[in-house]
Parts: C-alpha cells; sequence; structure tokens
C-alpha cells in the first residue's frame, strides 16, 4: 500500500517551506512596522463561532465527528470569525484600536475541493479592530500597499466596492429574491438576471449594479445618479472621500466596482480584493473589507466594535512571485561541518559545534554522525553545499578545512 496525504491536503518539502517562509517574514516585517501584534487562534472551533451568525455557509466548514458532545465543532475556513471571538471574550477591556495579525492555516470546502481539489490554505493578515471611518479603512488599504511591495510585486490592482452601499441597492428587489439577484450580481451572471422574474424596472436596476465598475469616477457618477435617500448618498460621499485620499498617495492601483459581493457576509462597508496582473488569467491574492457588528454577535451585551481586516493568500501570492526569481532556490546549505576524528574526540566536537552556533548571527552547525571515513565525509559535505569542516581532535583542537 502506498500512503498519500489525505483528499485535499499536501505535503510541504524543505524547499516549498523556505519559499512560504521568505513569503511570511516579508509579510510580517510590514505588520511589525505599521505596529500590528500576532495573534494565534485555535485551528478547532465551536459551529456557532466559525458561522458568524450564518455569514458563514455551513458546507464551507468541514465539520468533525463528535462522540457524545453537544457543540457541534469544525476546522476555521478563515480568520476573523475566530479572533472576533477571542477579542470580546479574552481581551475584555484593552485600549482601542487593537492591531492584530496572523498567521496561519485555514480549511473550507469550496466547490472544485469536492473533486479531491486542495481543501487547506495558508493566509497572513491584519484586523484593526475598534476603529471605524476614513482613516481606519485607508490604513488598512495603504498597509496591502506596502506588503506588496515588500514582496517587489508591481502589477497588480485593487478592486474596491461597498458592501452596504450594494446591500442598499439590493434592498428594493422582492424578498423572495434578493438572494438570488445577489447570487447573480457577486459572480457576474446577466443570464440569471434575465430570466429571473423581475418587472422592466428592477431588471435594468439589477443590470446597472452589475455595470457600477470601473474608474472610480465613472461609478461615483453612475451611482449618485441614482435615487438615493440619506444614508445610501453619506455612504457614497464616505467611499467618496476615500478614493481620493487613496488617489492622492498614488500608490494603488484601483477599480470601483459596486458589483462586488463576497461570499462571507458579515461585512457591512467597504470590501476589496486584490488582483495580480501578471499572468493571462487574473489571480485572486487577498480579500478583505469591513465588519462592523460581527464583534457584536460574540459579545456578551452584544456591544457592536468595528472592525476592518484583509488576509492574502501565501499559495497565490507563491505563485505569482514564482516567475520572478526572488524567492528561495535552494533550502539553505549549513555553514560547518564538525567531525570528531576518534571517538575520543566526540565530547569535544559537540562542545565546539555549539561554541560556534553560540554566534551571534545564524551560524548552521552540523555534526558528523560516524560510520564513514573522512573522504566519505567530504564528499557529504560537498554534496550538501557545506562551507568547511571542523576536524576535531581529542584534545578539543580543531583544525578547519574550506571547501569553497
Amino acid at each position: 500500500m502506498v500512503y498519500q496525504p489525505a483528499a485535499g491536503a499536501r505535503d510541504l518539502l524543505p524547499l516549498d517551506v523556505e519559499k512560504k517562509r521568505w513569503i511570511e517574514d516579508r509579510l510580517q516585517q510590514v505588520f511589525d512596522r505599521w505596529g500590528y501584534h500576532r495573534i494565534i487562534t485555535s485551528t478547532l472551533e465551536r459551529m456557532d463561532t466559525l458561522m458568524a451568525g450564518e455569514a458563514i455557509q455551513r458546507q464551507m466548514v468541514i465539520q468533525l465527528q463528535q462522540n457524545g458532545e453537544d457543540d457541534e465543532l469544525g476546522l476555521r475556513p478563515e480568520l476573523t470569525a475566530s479572533i472576533a471571538r477571542t477579542v470580546v471574550t479574552r481581551m475584555a477591556g484593552v485600549t482601542y484600536p487593537q492591531r492584530l495579525y496572523y498567521n496561519a492555516n485555514v480549511f473550507r470546502r469550496t466547490w472544485e475541493s469536492r473533486h479531491n481539489r486542495q481543501q487547506e490554505f495558508y493566509q497572513a493578515g491584519v484586523e484593526l479592530l475598534g476603529a471605524g471611518g476614513l482613516l481606519a479603512n485607508a490604513e488598512v488599504l495603504l498597509l496591502v500597499a506596502d506588503c506588496l511591495a515588500a514582496l517587489g510585486l508591481q502589477e497588480w490592482h485593487l478592486i474596491l466596492g461597498e458592501a452596504g452601499i450594494t446591500r442598499s441597492l439590493l434592498s428594493a428587489f422582492p424578498d423572495n429574491l434578493q438572494d438570488q439577484v445577489r447570487s447573480a450580481i457577486a459572480h457576474l451572471d446577466r443570464i440569471t438576471i434575465d430570466n429571473l422574474p423581475l418587472s422592466d424596472k428592477l431588471r435594468d436596476r439589477a443590470q446597472l449594479i452589475l455595470d457600477l465598475r470601473g474608474p472610480s469616477a465613472d461609478v461615483l457618477q453612475k451611482v449618485s445618479s441614482l435615487d438615493l435617500d440619506e444614508e445610501q448618498r453619506e455612504a457614497v460621499n464616505n467611499l467618496k472621500s476615500l478614493v481620493e485620499l487613496l488617489e492622492s498617495e498614488k500608490k494603488i492601483p484601483l477599480i470601483l466596482d459596486l458589483s462586488l459581493i463576497q461570499t462571507i457576509d458579515y461585512y457591512t462597508g467597504i470590501v476589496f480584493e486584490v488582483v495580480s496582473d501578471t499572468e493571462s488569467q487574473a489571480r485572486v491574492l487577498g480579500r478583505g473589507g469591513r465588519y462592523d457588528q460581527l464583534l457584536g454577535l460574540y459579545h456578551p451585551q452584544g456591544e457592536n466594535i468595528p472592525g476592518i481586516g484583509f488576509g492574502l493568500s501565501i499559495e497565490d501570492l507563491y505563485q505569482v512571485l514564482l516567475s520572478t526569481q526572488q524567492l528561495p532556490q535552494d533550502t539553505p546549505a549549513s555553514d560547518w561541518l564538525v567531525a570528531p576524528e576518534t571517538a575520543n574526540a566526540n565530547a569535544a566536537a559537540f562542545v565546539y559545534a555549539q561554541k560556534l552556533r553560540n554566534s551571534t548571527d545564524l551560524v548552521r552547525v552540523e555534526i558528523d554522525l560516524g560510520g564513514r571515513d573522512a573522504e566519505a565525509i567530504r564528499q557529504y559535505a560537498s554534496d550538501r553545499g557545506i562551507a568547511q569542516i571542523a576536524w576535531i581532535k581529542a584534545d578539543g583542537s580543531p583544525k578547519i578545512e574550506p571547501l569553497r
């Protein structure tokens, strides 16, 4: 029998890990510079936490079998709900805003994963909690741009929508058709809209929402021409202020898209996708948005705390960066191979190896484990790309042999 990973799972070999860490380390440095602190939450959560008040579909969650337990458990399909639960239940009394980041695996079922496609994914992202308004929105979007700059990515753009505006525009549709219209717009499905039992006026409205995509000035002009109530007009003005601030920074190539609807339905304000332009087929590198009512679901008194964040897909960043030759091409070679010349030198060899490892800089040191002659030791060191051998005598004195 040949043992393989479970369907939808995969192993990461040392070189894969080096490439993954290269990405994660650069993102972590950016998060640190912006004043964010890492948080680690449980991989396993109760289903009522994971589903975030039905905002996350049950079929997306990989559930676990329970033996006589009342609580349904599942593996987290994303991090925001888990962090929201942690903050309101474990961090009561903290000073806001809280700037948190994560680097973790998530598990989710998609339509593709039913055919043995990937179900485990790696994400890095941030959550900015306890702050609403223009500056908080701008911080998170500019942080996205800084992350991509740190990875050396040039060809990308940000698709920016506003869930509150889009949801309010959908409120004009009959209750029994809103979910179908929402789904059709989310998938840019004009055929479904044409075949829904809608009046001509509502069909035109649905088609107009689909067309609210493009240069920001054009989209803002189109949506402003609609018959908007005071709350909708205020949301449009807030979006306009954000767009003006971002465009003044000239760091974010921006496409405004008020047809953008995320499959996760806890967003209440801006929503966005980061899309790579480096391939013939656009690749979504990350997603995020504002969720001002999510933390209230977990708060003992139901208190709403504003939040906004994003997650970047490590796998998709990896695929885009492969063509740039920036990722490590080899696993790091050891700097030293310490080899005792005789059995009497074994203890001295460990002492010498530890002395090398105690350097203020990272020094990779291997001990030769015996069972081969000097020539075989040299061949091993050469094959592994090791820079030098320290031959250790019984009295602890070394003889250094450079190999490159």
